[in-house]
């Protein structure tokens, strides 16, 4: 009678250990998370820049920017984006998306600060520095025959 009660306490036990060790492994599966990625927005000193400020004062209220124009007067361009994953080891989704840019005039001095959000461009991934292309996506190989053998290939350019 002791050795059934034993195993059946036992079995119990063996029970409850493998049902805590999944609850603890499902639980560390399914943190909420949110990743901030590049510049982090200081609204206050965002608000000191004012058409006027020198490049100079830019810089130290502000920081290095992400990027800079190469084209044209000198753009700072401040980066940011702001993603949500809902289970680990799933692809983060992007909530929100900044470029606060920083427009000089040929003075070097701010001529405008415009804030962009994610509704006013296309997304763009900072990580791989790819953007979606509009239209199809097409496979390497599919390219490759495509262009050899397309309506537009003609060997003897007849």
């Amino acid at each position: 009678m002791k050795l059934r009660e034993t195993r059946l306490l036992s079995r119990r036990s063996m029970t409850l250990a493998l049902g805590a060790t999944l609850l603890t492994g499902l639980a560390a599966c399914s943190g909420r998370e949110t990743i901030t990625r590049g510049y982090v927005l200081d609204e206050r000193a965002l608000a000191e820049i004012r058409p006027g400020t020198s490049v100079d004062t830019v810089l130290a209220k502000l920081g290095t920017p992400s990027t800079v124009s190469t084209v044209g007067n000198k753009t700072f361009y401040y980066i940011s984006q702001t993603l949500k994953r809902t289970v680990q080891f799933m692809e983060p989704s992007i909530v929100d998306q900044r470029v606060i840019a920083v427009y000089f005039n040929s003075a070097f001095k701010v001529e405008r600060v415009a804030n962009y959000g994610i509704q006013d461009g296309q997304i763009f991934d900072f990580i791989s520095r790819t953007t979606a292309s509009s239209g199809q996506e097409q496979s390497f190989l599919r390219q490759i025959f495509r262009g050899a053998g397309g309506s537009s290939f003609n060997p003897f350019g007849a």
